[in-house]
């Protein structure tokens, strides 16, 4: 039995009511690697926003589970992905987002690539004024693919390629959001909240249960306790709420929602009756994480710019709220009481047990041959 088994035993116990993951599972090392390799290497995770890669050209670097990917859009206007390295001496490529033009140049050597990553350059590689050499083939040495999907403004991969396809890892979350007119999506913004100092898992568990709404966001959000439900649907997760009186969303968010998440790392809030947010969860380490916001439109609804502002600060103001929060339990899982996990409410958080249990399933199952 290996550690991360031993290590989450007692989390697969019967016990009413259910226990959390162990503290490890937000603060070790080796649990980090383990969903490195597991976690976010056979799912599909997202990595990136079309919008932010508007030309022929420009390229996103990213890191995932250890893994520095290049987005990157090419002539045609296609997205595409690729592992961030030199096929010389394996140099990423690419460090801070920007236009590269017609060509992916590595600055050590000048080893070029076109934006489809084939090699069309390997200077002086033979010899002086010598750019092949005997058994050398440009052809085998392009930059490596990275599965890639794009659905709507989201930009997703799954490294080891061997996940389902996107559609039907999707399903559900695409059937509950049946009936939006996906052209008439529009981003209006996106609020950039860089590093956030806890492990990403607990960013998830968040969005996903309800319970903490009415008690953390009492000055932004109207939307009580009683009229939420949890939601368990394959790998869509999360909470929704309907309310008989709507007061809209500028100043504090009053209206009929839906907050799914896609495992393991997308999450979309759906605000009716023409409102969306989709975070950019980004894990670093095992304590530290990236968050990004865009906001949309999905009724071809027009806004004014002071509008757009009071949507930002709305959003900017709950998400600061749940980082606090964030933070704090991140805290928290340093103290020996948090080994255990804590206990969780089978009203408002089976559906983060429901997460936990995906999580613990996929890095203590074995990789098929």
């Amino acid at each position: 039995m290996s550690a991360i088994e031993t290590l989450l035993e007692p989390f697969f116990e019967e016990t009413s009511p259910r226990h959390g993951l162990p503290a490890a599972a937000y603060t070790d090392k080796e649990f980090w690697e383990a969903e490195c390799m597991s976690v976010f290497t056979r799912n599909w995770v997202c990595v990136g926003f079309t919008h932010e890669l508007k030309a022929s050209g420009d390229a996103v670097p990213v890191k995932i589970a250890g893994h520095p990917l290049l987005l990157v859009r090419n002539k045609d206007g296609d997205i595409r992905a690729f592992h961030n390295v030199c096929r010389h001496r394996c140099l990423t490529l690419v460090e801070e987002p920007r236009n590269v033009g017609k060509l992916i140049r590595c600055p050590y050597h000048a080893w070029a690539y076109d934006l489809d990553g084939n090699l069309r350059a390997s200077p002086h590689f033979g010899g002086a004024n010598e750019h092949l050499s005997e058994g050398f083939d440009r052809k085998k040495n392009g930059l490596v693919p990275v599965r890639t999907h794009i659905w709507n403004d989201w930009i997703f991969v799954n490294i080891d390629g061997e996940a389902e396809p996107f559609d039907e890892y999707a399903a559900t979350i695409k059937e509950r959001l049946s009936g939006i007119d996906w052209e008439k999506l529009n981003c209006i913004g996106t609020l950039d909240f860089g590093e956030v100092a806890c492990n990403w898992k607990f960013i998830m568990e968040n969005f996903i249960e309800p319970y903490h709404v009415q008690f953390v966001h009492s000055s932004t959000t109207d939307q009580p306790l009683e009229d939420h439900f949890t939601i368990i649907d394959g790998n869509c997760l999360g909470s929704a709420v309907d309310l008989e009186e709507e007061i809209g969303t500028s100043g504090s968010l009053g209206v009929s929602s839906r907050y799914l998440t896609l495992y393991p790392n997308f999450i979309l809030g759906r605000y009716f009756p023409d409102q969306m947010g989709v975070y950019l969860n980004i894990p670093t380490g095992p304590g530290t994480m990236t968050q990004k916001r865009a906001l949309y439109t999905t009724e071809g609804q027009v806004l004014s710019e002071d509008e757009i502002e009071g949507l930002k600060k709305l959003w900017w103001d709950v998400h600061k709220e749940d980082h606090e929060m964030t933070e704090r339990l991140q805290l928290g899982r340093s103290s020996q009481i948090a080994i255990d996990g804590g206990v969780l409410s089978p009203a408002w958080e089976d559906s983060v047990r429901a997460f936990q249990d995906m999580v613990a399933r996929d890095v203590t199952r074995k990789k098929s041959a």
